[in-house]
């Protein structure tokens, strides 16, 4: 199999090695694009990846050298335990960014999900949380970057911010990151933001919320209107969106919050038989005003939990997982996202992700397009 300037080898074989060199008698290349092969197949730890090793053995050798066979399931967790997940992370980023080509108003979810099973009581160790920036058109995730706790993402997210491409994309992050320092990044890196609002930003959002409340109108005066009806399982949700750019209050009281056009409001009825439920939620754009816009941005954000966090939990067990030590629940997380954005971007078998990695396990010629993706 040929490998490509976009392919996994060309990158990942720039990681640094961790380990001292009597001890590498297997290479590190080769023991990344096991773990990814055995992952895709099916595998959700060391024991899984040194046991599908063994059973493609001849398979393998034929796209890497393997000069002392497969390695053993402790070798694979020594070496994830000791991986720099920072180092892996960027040549996961630079894999990522050689795969696709960014696109002009592309919808960039940004949201945490912890990996529950990988704190260990006995240390005092918190369960890890992932950071992902996902890409809602491409179904790709970006990058990833792990804090310790859920309330650490208004730290982490500039991080994230730092090593992504956002050059023509709209982030969107919910309440917590509705941060003036992330606002200022995301416009640095020529990027543009939708960030929901609550309580959490002073008076900010009792000066957003006046200037939706006599809403009778669906366009003019200012406002920009679209409207979305779903139905199905017996319900009916629909959907209004407002955006406004006529703020020149806003952006004279809050000239803090860098690159702000306009304001935007999501009201969502939802009926199911004969109740009605109502909720508005409200955000601030560096766009102008324009409601389609909004609407495909706020409504894409929520792809990430559907199409990532869910099928990371359904698909790959990981909040099963019980692998805990050292760096090895980070680099596992990590794989987990190259496997991921391999299957989403092989597009000939046009079924979901367990029978895309069920179809590569029992066909060799199938894994290889995958792998060539």
């Amino acid at each position: 199999m040929e490998v490509q300037d976009s392919s996994l080898k060309t990158h990942f074989e720039k990681v640094k090695d961790p380990r001292i060199n009597r001890t590498k008698k297997h290479q590190l290349i080769d023991i990344i694009v096991i773990a990814i092969c055995a992952i895709i197949c099916g595998a959700d730890g060391w024991e899984g990846m040194e046991t599908y090793g063994k059973a493609k053995k001849e398979w393998l050798k034929s796209i890497l050298e393997l000069p002392n066979g497969i390695p053993s399931h402790d070798t694979f967790r020594r070496v994830f335990e000791r991986l720099e997940p920072e180092a892996f992370s960027h040549c996961f980023i630079g894999w990522v960014q050689a795969l696709f080509e960014a696109s002009k108003g592309r919808v960039i979810p940004i949201d945490g999900k912890t990996i529950r099973r990988s704190h260990d009581k006995g240390i005092g160790k918190s369960a890890i949380h992932m950071v992902s920036a996902w890409c809602s058109e491409n179904q790709l995730v970006l990058g990833q970057v792990k804090t310790e706790e859920k309330s650490n993402e208004i730290t982490a997210i500039p991080k994230l911010l730092d090593i992504i491409d956002l050059h023509g994309g709209i982030v969107t992050i919910d309440a917590m990151g509705c941060q003036k320092n992330i606002a200022s990044k995301i416009i640095s890196k020529k990027g543009d933001y939708v960030l929901a609002l609550k309580g959490n930003q002073g008076r900010l959002l009792e000066d957003v919320t006046p200037y939706f409340e006599e809403l009778k109108i669906e366009k003019g005066n200012g406002y920009d209107f679209y409207k979305t009806v779903d139905k199905g399982h017996g319900r009916i949700e629909t959907r209004h969106f407002w955006t406004l750019s006529d703020i020149d209050y806003l952006k004279t009281e809050y000239p803090e919050w860098t690159g702000l056009q306009s304001v935007g409001m999501v009201e969502s009825t939802r009926e199911v038989g004969d109740k009605k439920s109502t909720d508005r939620r409200y955000y601030i754009l560096s766009m102008p005003c324009d409601a389609n816009m909004f609407a495909k941005a706020t409504r894409s954000h929520w792809s990430i939990e559907n199409n990532l966090h869910w099928v990371l939990d359904v698909s790959f067990r990981e909040d099963l997982s019980r692998i805990r030590s050292k760096n090895a629940p980070e680099n596992l997380a990590i794989l987990r996202h190259v496997v991921l954005n391999l299957i989403r971007q092989e597009k000939t078998f046009k079924r979901g992700a367990p029978q895309k990695r069920l179809r590569a396990c029992a066909d060799n010629d199938y894994l290889e397009k995958i792998l060539s993706v």
